[in-house]
């Protein structure tokens, strides 16, 4: 398992589009994701749980990854989220 913080910094948070970059970037992934947010976690290929978490510019997330490609698909998502989903 494999687990990294990392604080959303675009105007919007995670919410409509950019959570479904989000989703199709986890989805090409083998392992396990999850995102947790305050001790709530939730499936980070499910675009119904990313958007219950409410997540907003300023709020920090742990990416939990387990399986094969672990760090991989964290270290995909750290740079999907740092790159502003590309806006």
């Amino acid at each position: 398992m494999f687990t990294q913080e990392i604080t959303i910094t675009n105007e919007v948070g995670l919410h409509a589009r950019p959570a479904t970059y989000f989703i199709q970037k986890a989805n090409e992934f083998k392992s396990g994701i999850w995102v947790e947010k305050e001790e709530r976690r939730v499936n980070a290929k499910s675009l119904l749980g990313v958007l219950s978490l409410g997540i907003m510019k300023g709020t920090t997330i742990s990416l939990i990854a387990d399986g094969a490609d672990e760090q991989e698909a964290v270290a995909a998502l750290r740079e999907l989220i740092e790159s502003n989903f590309g806006e």
